[in-house]
């Protein structure tokens, strides 16, 4: 989804400087996966991290998938494999994938004319010959049927999509259309029809669709990108019982969802370059009828670590009332206060004092949101008609 440019906030660097440091730079890049919670009051600029993380991930070279689970179903993971292979645009990654072929044959692919493919080249220059022909197959060959990180089938479309992009081996466009159709869940791509092309598939469900994920991030590696970053807003609608949210969640949809998160956590160091954010209101930590400690089995696994005085930066559940508590002071709110106000200088928007930012401090203690909304409704002169910070 198209994404305004998010600047760094005083305070939040706390974190997304050691986040980038740490894993973005560091730990995914080199092959790790996580997953991180990152939870708070309302206004406590959850989105506002996503956002961030969001930002940063895809100028450190990462594929980047940001969505709301307001708009995507997640009891059923198929549908979050499918939005996140929706949002990486995978004949994108292919393209890079041509890149790495057309370096393996000792070409360089910045010399072939944009309106040109590899094999149109290489007939213009008169190299076009069998043998060449071959090596073409037996890189395509390394690159996807002989890894051991990809689905045979997923492997064996992305070489035909690949050779498509590269003019050879000749790929109709039904036939691509076929393929792309599978990959991304069309119900009315039959299968006889893929088997006719040398595929032996099945239906992606919820039941494959984590292994179909582990395909993808090794194909988006392949295609020249440090991996894959994705981050899930608005988990808290897992327990909403407003009318009027989009969508709504049964206690067997919420529950099929935590068992979704569950599975996803006991996989991840099956995959690799990948880095899974998911934040939420304090309020699905809180409610323990319906929200995340009502599910033992995903609770366990995600509030195991120890909680110290000081705020931990590794925590695989991030609160950020808790950091603010700790980093935040009336200094760093004046810095907000003048961010907000250069980032919003088309709102009327009153700077704070010391002694205002002191106030907030004390009054977020008690409040039922978190500092950034309450510097925002002060500068606001305490309306509150906006989305969260």
């Amino acid at each position: 989804m198209e994404r305004e440019s998010v600047a760094a906030a005083p305070g939040i660097c706390f974190l997304t400087d050691f986040w980038q440091e740490k894993y973005i730079e560091e730990y995914i890049r080199f092959g790790g996966s996580k997953i991180k919670f990152v939870t708070g009051r309302p206004g406590s600029g959850k989105s506002y991290f996503l956002n961030l993380m969001t930002e940063i991930a895809a100028k450190s070279g990462y594929r980047t998938v940001n969505f709301s689970a307001r708009d995507i179903w997640l009891n059923d993971f198929k549908d979050i494999y499918f939005e996140i292979l929706r949002q990486c645009d995978l004949m994108e990654c292919l393209r890079g994938c041509c890149r790495r072929v057309v370096a393996g044959m000792g070409y360089d692919y910045r010399e072939i004319p944009e309106n040109l493919t590899f094999m149109d080249y290489l007939a213009r220059e008169n190299m076009s010959d069998a043998l060449t022909r071959r090596e073409i197959r037996t890189q395509l060959k390394e690159l996807f049927l002989d890894n051991p990180l990809l689905d045979n089938n997923f492997a064996l479309a992305c070489s035909m999509l690949t050779g498509s992009l590269l003019g050879y081996p000749i790929l109709e466009e039904q036939n691509k259309a076929l393929l792309l159709g599978w990959l991304g869940g069309d119900r009315t791509v039959k299968l006889p029809q893929l088997r006719a092309l040398g595929l032996s598939p099945s239906r992606i469900t919820k039941y494959n669709a984590r292994h179909m994920l582990r395909s993808l991030c090794e194909v988006v590696h392949l295609g020249g990108y440090a991996g894959l970053f994705v981050a899930v807003d608005d988990l808290e609608i897992l327990i909403s019982r407003s009318s009027l949210e989009p969508l709504h969640y049964t206690k067997m949809k919420r529950e099929d969802t935590y068992e979704s998160l569950r599975q996803l956590i006991d996989d991840i160091d099956s995959l690799r370059h990948i880095m899974f954010v998911f934040a939420f209101d304090r309020g699905l930590m809180d409610d323990e009828n319906c929200g995340l400690k009502s599910y033992q089995a995903l609770w366990m696994r995600i509030q195991t670590e120890i909680v110290g005085e000081r705020f931990n930066r590794f925590a695989d559940i991030v609160d950020l009332d808790a950091m603010a508590a700790q980093e935040y002071t009336p200094e760093v709110l004046l810095e907000i206060s003048e961010t907000l106000s250069h980032s919003l200088r088309s709102r009327s928007l009153s700077e704070l004092t010391l002694e205002q930012a002191g106030e907030l401090l004390s009054q977020s203690r008690l409040g039922s949101v978190g500092i950034p909304r309450l510097v925002y409704n002060a500068m606001m002169g305490g309306n509150d008609d906006e989305s969260e910070s």
